[in-house]
This record gives C-alpha cells, structure tokens and sequence, in this order.
C-alpha cells in the first residue's frame, strides 16, 4: 500500500482559537482550511483541527519536542494553554516533560530529548 500521509485530528469546540493556538505556541502553518476544518503543519507534521468539538479534557496522545520544556511550557500558558503536570527536575537533570493541554482541552506532551 502506498501512503500519501498521516495526519493527526484532534476536536475544537473554537476552530478559530485554536488555529492561533498551535500558530502561536509552535509556529505552525496553516495549510488547508475550511468552515470545518484547518489542516496545520508543524515540524513536518500534519495536525488537523475539527470544528465542533465540546471543549472538554481529552488525551490526544500528541507529543512535541522542545530544546527547552521549561521555557516551552511557559510559552504553552503565555498563549492561553494550561499545564497538568508542570516540568519538574529529574534526578538533577532538567526536565525533560511536561504535560499540557491547548485552549479546548486536547492534552499533549512537551517533551525535551534525552
């Protein structure tokens, strides 16, 4: 079989809000959009966001690679995101996870490499 891609779809109860989300906290670009749905590249990733969605608390299974989960976290509530679990040191190692959650509640991780 041959694959043409793979795209992520996570539910958004504001399209709109969170487009500028992931435009903002991780600089992805839209590459698709409609009333319904945006489709988002992020580090060579697709995303998409569905429209429609209630806004509640969901694990999407999404993780991100930071230099930085500190700094990255920061940035996560700077742009209206929320942190579950906030960064902590790792047997005097800086953190390397994070676990946070966007403007409608889909839940990722923020990660850095080991």
């Amino acid at each position: 079989m041959h694959v043409e891609r793979v795209k992520y779809v996570i539910w958004a109860a504001d399209l709109e809000r969170a487009t500028r989300f992931y435009q903002d906290a991780f600089g992805a670009v839209v590459t698709r959009s409609s009333s319904v749905m945006v489709e988002l590249e992020v580090a060579g990733a697709v995303l998409g966001i569905h429209g429609g969605g209630e806004g509640k608390r969901t694990w999407t299974g999404i993780s991100v690679q930071v230099p930085d989960v500190v700094a990255g976290a920061a940035e996560i509530v700077a742009h209206g995101g929320g942190l579950v679990r906030e960064p902590q040191d790792e047997d005097g190692e800086a953190p390397h996870l994070a676990m946070c959650y966007d403007t409608d509640g889909n839940e990722f991780m923020l990660i850095r490499k080991r």
